[in-house]
């Protein structure tokens, strides 16, 4: 497969497209951000990299964390995660609080704000320094030391976390959230800032298409977590346009309102794209677009 043609015909196709949605603004940081960058990096099974653009530059993955926080509970609490939270889309925005109350304080998956949040209280309770351990964690993952949270980044989802902050307190009434709200959120709030670049979350993804294995062979989750974790991304990964991704694009993935993506197909390769302009769900117009023409252009995908 000829993958770096594959990536400059998609270059081409999408830089004549007019330019659709917009940076997002509930964090002011992110807001910042140059709405025109367009990166894209894809690694294969064997090891094989392509890439375009700036591919290479760092953004905030926000939810993309999401999958990485899951991972890491795994790796401590296995099966027990799902008597806390479900596994089903949840049809509403990533960040609604209505679902919550029918359904008595249980998130119905764990890429939902609310569904976050709770797998953050698991990882305060098991690790001795949350930020730090879930930081050495992606670190492993990538074999990159010098990955990072963006703390401007941080401290602005602090101030404007108001909604995040309600979600949590409403978890805590319903004895869902365990730990200190404050405490809680502080991780929650610094997992969303981490700053990564396509290249570094391609890296960070690839067990998830090598059985569990990281490129050094690190068993990671089992193949049984692995079958597990894809699923969930590819039927709630992008919230309430999960549906869309799928029938479009048709592999696992997950977004992030700093206009990541990133998405695998099993022993093939992984993929990730960046451009900040969203659509009205919070997923990267241009992203999406760009991850459907590559499941065209090389017709693989998991159906």
């Amino acid at each position: 497969m000829e993958y770096q043609k594959v990536l400059n015909d998609i270059y081409n196709e999408v830089s004549k497209l007019p330019k659709v949605g917009s940076v997002a603004t509930s964090i002011p940081e992110l807001a910042k951000v140059d709405p025109d960058k367009f990166g894209l990096y894809l690694t294969t099974f064997e090891g094989k990299n392509f890439s375009l653009g700036d591919y290479q530059e760092k953004f905030s993955i926000q939810s993309i964390s999401k999958v990485l926080t899951l991972t890491m509970a795994l790796t401590f609490l296995d099966e027990k995660i799902w008597e806390r939270v479900s596994v089903e889309p949840s049809g509403n925005a990533f960040n609604s609080l209505v679902q919550l109350e029918y359904e008595q304080g249980i998130p119905r998956n764990p890429f939902i704000n609310a569904g976050a949040l709770v797998i953050a209280d698991m990882l305060v309770t098991v690790l001795k320094d949350p930020k730090q351990d879930f930081l050495a964690f992606i670190r492993m993952l990538t074999g990159i030391p010098t990955i990072d949270f963006n703390l401007n980044v941080a401290k602005s989802e602090k101030e404007t976390g108001f909604r995040n902050a309600a979600m949590a307190n409403f978890l805590k009434s319903y004895g869902n959230i365990k730990n200190d709200v404050d405490t809680v959120l502080d991780f929650y709030f610094h997992q969303c800032s981490v700053e990564m670049s396509c290249k570094e979350l391609a890296q960070a993804f690839y067990f998830l298409t090598n059985g569990g294995r990281t490129q050094t062979g690190k068993r990671i989750l089992s193949k049984s977590q692995v079958k597990r974790t894809n699923a969930l991304m590819q039927t709630c990964g992008f919230y309430d346009e999960s549906g869309e991704f799928t029938y479009k694009v048709g592999l696992p993935g997950k977004s992030g309102i700093g206009g990541g993506i990133v998405a695998l197909l099993p022993e093939k390769f992984v993929v990730a794209t960046w451009n900040p302009r969203l659509n009205k769900k919070g997923n990267s117009e241009l992203g999406m677009k760009s991850l459907e023409l590559l499941t065209t252009k090389t017709e693989l995908s998991i159906f």
